[in-house]
């Protein structure tokens, strides 16, 4: 897909408000940047950085170099949140990462301005409900697993061996064989054969 990103210079040698700096972005290069960009600017904006580009993508250059550029006590301003990520948890994120750092963040149709109360009230809840998606989320992920291992389900890498060639090993092992010769044998590692004749023993130790 194609993209653009630069960096465009606003503000006069009168502007005041040097800190401000604004982001914009829009989706295909059909669409203008002029109405984001003309209102970052009346906002006091004095670098204006933007790309042209899905906001699903990752690799946006524009926002990767504004985020490098924002230090403690700029302002970010956007034309809306979802400038910032391409969905609710990367956009708190974001909010998250900038408060942290001690950047404003204000956006036109939003109503969010983490420079006031309200607006850090707005941005806090949205944290909060990201942070309880995200426990949400752990306590069912555990919950399956739980459910999954109660019933009779084994985690992790899938089987190397069939039951045939893991009854070879344990044969070959208990007639003396070496761990080479029977890796080579079967044309396996040492880290699954081993795994396996200790897997053979805990199976053998319950049935007794």
């Amino acid at each position: 897909m194609f993209w653009y990103t630069d960096v465009v210079t606003t503000a006069s040698a009168s502007t005041t408000a040097s800190t401000v700096i604004g982001y914009a972005r829009v989706s295909t290069i059909g669409q203008t940047l002029e109405q984001q960009t003309e209102a970052l600017t009346a906002a006091g904006a004095g670098k204006t950085f933007h790309d042209v580009m899905s906001g699903a993508r990752d690799d946006r250059p524009g926002f990767t170099e504004c985020m490098r550029y924002l230090r403690e006590g700029d302002t970010l301003t956007v034309w809306r949140l979802d400038r910032l990520g391409r969905n609710m948890r990367a956009i708190i994120n974001t909010l998250h990462e900038l408060t942290q750092r001690g950047v404003t963040v204000r956006s036109f149709h939003d109503g969010v301005d983490t420079s006031t109360s309200t607006g850090r009230m707005v941005g806090g809840i949205l944290m909060s409900i990201a942070e309880y998606e995200r426990e949400l989320v752990r306590e069912r992920t555990a919950l399956k697993l739980e459910h999954a291992r109660k019933s009779g389900w084994k985690f992790g890498r899938p089987a190397k061996l069939t039951s045939d060639q893991a009854a070879l090993a344990q044969r070959m092992k208990a007639s003396g064989e070496t761990a080479t010769t029977i890796c080579r044998t079967l044309g396996i590692g040492r880290t699954t054969l081993y795994r396996y004749l200790a897997e053979c023993a805990e199976d053998l130790s319950i049935s007794r």
